[in-house]
């Protein structure tokens, strides 16, 4: 993570997740999911190269809903027309199980929901 604001600002803010921040080793944040009773450690990196893979996948009922209310906070998805990967003009690639869909936290990483179904 190269940036703890703009870290806490994408996780509090835009996604709505409960982020606790502490001052210490120079200043890391948990991140809380619903359903997990274990936060996300997230800390600065000065020379941080952003994951090529996805670093966080998650669950939601329902892709599509989601997708609209994210993209209207002002989350931006990947899109993707190659030979094995095809998104909607949603981002929201349908080929296949679990539905998905990327996107980009601020340090470069990739993120993902999932389509899950009970």
């Amino acid at each position: 993570m190269a940036n703890l604001d703009d870290a806490y600002n994408f996780y509090a803010g835009l996604l709505g997740l409960k982020v606790d921040w502490t001052d210490d080793m120079g200043g890391m944040m948990h991140i809380h999911i619903q359903g997990s009773n274990k936060p996300i450690l997230v800390y600065p990196k000065l020379d941080h190269q952003p994951a090529i893979y996805i670093i966080l996948h998650f669950p939601v009922a329902d892709i599509t809903a989601t997708v609209q209310e994210l993209a209207a906070r002002g989350v931006m998805f990947e899109h993707y027309d190659s030979e094995y990967v095809q998104t909607d003009e949603n981002g929201i690639h349908r080929n296949g199980r679990p539905l998905i869909a990327w996107f980009k936290e601020p340090s470069g990483n990739f993120l993902s929901i999932i389509e899950v179904t009970a």
